[in-house]
């Protein structure tokens, strides 16, 4: 166990090898095994969003945000990276909304503060203040928000070129 270490919200995992389909593009392709760190946060804040041209009264969401950091190797300790590190980064991305309305906060004050919003915005604000901490070959591969049980929208960035 990681000194500090609560357990709260943080599980990794490395997905087997498998198969990419039996049949099409990449049939029979082995596909690398990865691993996978997850990490969660909550956030309550309110906002109002414009669906068909109609502004939805303001209201509250106790948000739940998923990121998942993946790579392919472990450091000589066996970590892809550390826990704490990420968990510190969201945290300081999401502080900023708690308990407040995102529509009056950049880029939600221009922006549809969608739950496909929110999520693309923590993921590009998380890639950014990690981009020098992760190690070469990890990156943030997706976050999901979730503003009312099992509803979630999820943004999978880019691969980097």
């Amino acid at each position: 166990m990681r000194k500090g270490y609560s357990g709260q919200g943080l599980t990794a995992r490395a997905p087997r090898s498998a198969r990419e389909g039996c049949s099409g593009r990449g049939a029979g392709r082995i596909l690398e095994i990865v691993y996978e760190l997850t990490i969660q946060s909550e956030f309550a804040a309110a906002h109002a969003i414009t669906i068909a041209g109609e502004r939805e009264p303001v209201h509250g969401h106790n948000w739940r945000v998923t990121v998942v950091v993946q790579g392919d190797t472990l450091d000589a300790d066996g970590l892809l990276c550390d826990f704490h590190l990420v968990e510190r980064s969201l945290k300081e991305v999401v502080a900023p909304f708690h308990n407040r309305d995102l529509n009056a906060i950049a880029p939600f004050d221009r922006l549809n503060p969608t739950a496909e919003h929110v999520a693309r915005h923590i993921a590009e604000q998380l890639q950014s203040a990690l981009a020098r901490e992760l190690p070469a070959g990890a990156r943030v591969s997706r976050v999901g928000v979730t503003e009312a049980p099992g509803c979630e929208a999820t943004y999978h960035p880019p691969e980097p070129q």
